[in-house]
C-alpha cells in the first residue's frame, strides 16, 4: 500500500546536521564510506534512468548502519554526564541498535545492558550477548522492551558506582537529547553520497533513520528536488497510520522477517520532520522482502528483509522514467538471521 502525506509543505525547512559527526566516525577505528552501488538491470526492470544502493552491511565492522547513530550518542552521552568511572549503557532493541550499543559501549570502556522484546531471533540475542552485554528478554512488543529499558535506568547506578545512561533511538516526551544524537549519528550515512538523488528510499521504524534522511533533504541550503518515501512492513505500519491520521498513532504489530522494523509507535522527535517533509509512505510484506533480497544479492548487495524492503516499495511506486534512485540498504543478511 502506498499513501501520499497530506500534510506535506513543500517550504517546511530544518537546521542541517552537526558537521562534527563526520568528523568523529572518520576517526573511529575502521571507518570507510560504505559502497554505492549501481543496479542498471534493476533499475531499467523498475523503468528509472539510474539505480543505486546504499549498501550498509559493513558499516564500522558491525551488519547494520545502526553502528552510527550508537556509537555517536554514547559518545555524546559520556561527554555530558557529570559523574566519573564506568558506566552502563542501557537500551532496549529488536536486533542491530542493542548490537551497535554494546559493541561501542564496550570498545569506549564501560558495560551494556540491553532488553530484547518477543520475536527476536535468538543468533541476535546471541550476537549482542557476544558483544559483552547483558541481555534482558522482556514479554511482550518493542514498545514494552522500550519501557523496561527506560524504567531500568530512572535513579539506578551500574553498578560499582556507575550511572545507567539509556541510549535510546526512540523519543519521548523529556526524552529527546539522545535519540536527537542518533539521528545526527545518521547523518554520516547521507555525507558520503555522492549523487543527489531524485528519490530516496528510507526503511522507518521508530522514524530515526527517517528523521535523518529529511534532516538532510530539507535541511535549509539543500538543493530542492529530492522526493523522500518511507517503507514498513505490512505488518507495523505506524508511520504510515501516523501520516493518515495527521497525528502519532501506535499500531498494533505481528510478526515479520523485517524485524528491525517492527515498531509500533513514531518517535515523537521525527514526528514533525515526517508530517512536514515526507513525501509518500509505502508498505510492502515478507514476500515482496524476500524477493527483492534475491534480486540485491544476484548483483553483489547483501541485503536482509529489512535492507531490501526499499526495493521492494520501489516496484509498487511510479518513479519518473528519467530519475535517479537511491535505496537504503540499511542492513546485511548477517544482521536479521532466521
Amino acid at each position: 500500500m502506498t499513501a501520499a502525506n497530506p500534510l506535506r509543505d513543500p517550504a517546511w525547512r530544518c537546521e542541517p546536521a552537526p558537521a562534527e559527526v563526520l568528523d568523529f566516525h572518520r576517526r573511529l577505528p575502521g571507518y570507510a564510506p560504505t559502497p554505492l552501488t549501481e543496479l542498471p538491470e534493476l533499475a531499467a526492470a523498475a523503468g528509472v534512468a539510474r539505480l543505486y544502493a546504499k549498501d550498509e552491511s559493513t558499516r564500522l565492522g558491525l551488519p547494520a548502519f545502526k553502528a552510527l547513530g550508537a556509537s555517536w550518542a554514547i559518545h555524546r552521552a559520556l561527554r555530558a554526564r557529570r559523574g566519573a568511572g564506568q558506566a552502563t549503557i542501557v537500551t532496549a532493541t529488536d536486533g542491530n541498535h542493542g548490537r551497535a550499543v554494546a559493541r561501542f559501549a564496550r570498545q569506549f570502556g564501560h558495560r551494556a545492558a540491553v532488553y530484547v522484546p518477543d520475536g527476536v531471533h535468538p543468533a541476535a540475542v546471541r550476537a549482542i550477548r557476544d558483544e559483552g552485554a547483558d541481555v534482558t528478554h522482556v514479554p511482550g512488543d518493542y514498545d514494552t522492551a522500550v519501557a523496561a529499558a527506560a524504567a531500568s535506568s530512572v535513579g539506578g547506578d551500574g553498578g560499582e558506582g556507575g550511572d545507567r545512561l539509556l541510549v535510546q533511538d526512540m523519543a519521548w516526551d523529556g526524552y529527546e537529547d539522545v535519540p536527537g544524537w542518533i539521528v545526527d549519528g545518521y547523518s554520516t550515512l547521507f555525507a558520503e553520497l555522492p549523487v543527489r538523488p531524485d528519490l530516496v528510499v528510507v526503511p522507518a521504524g521508530v522514524g530515526s533513520l527517517l528523521q535523518a534522511a529529511l534532516t538532510h533533504y530539507r535541511s535549509r541550503g539543500a538543493p530542492p528536488g529530492t522526493a523522500v518515501v518511507s517503507v514498513e512492513p505490512d505488518s507495523a505500519a505506524c508511520v504510515l497510520a501516523s501520516v493518515a491520521a495527521g497525528h502519532p498513532v501506535t499500531v498494533a504489530t505481528g510478526t515479520t522477517s523485517m524485524a528491525g522494523l517492527n515498531c509500533g509507535t513514531v518517535s515523537s522527535l521525527a514526528w514533525p520532520y515526517i508530517s512536514s517533509g515526507l513525501d509518500a509512505c509505502t508498505t510492502v510484506t515478507d514476500a515482496q522482502a524476500a524477493v527483492a533480497m534475491r534480486d540485491l544479492s544476484a548483483y553483489g548487495v547483501d541485503a536482509g528483509p529489512c535492507g531490501a524492503a526499499p526495493l521492494a516499495a520501489l516496484r509498487s511506486l511510479r518513479a519518473a522514467p528519467d530519475s535517479t534512485v537511491v535505496l537504503l540498504v540499511t542492513e546485511g543478511r548477517a544482521a536479521n538471521a532466521h
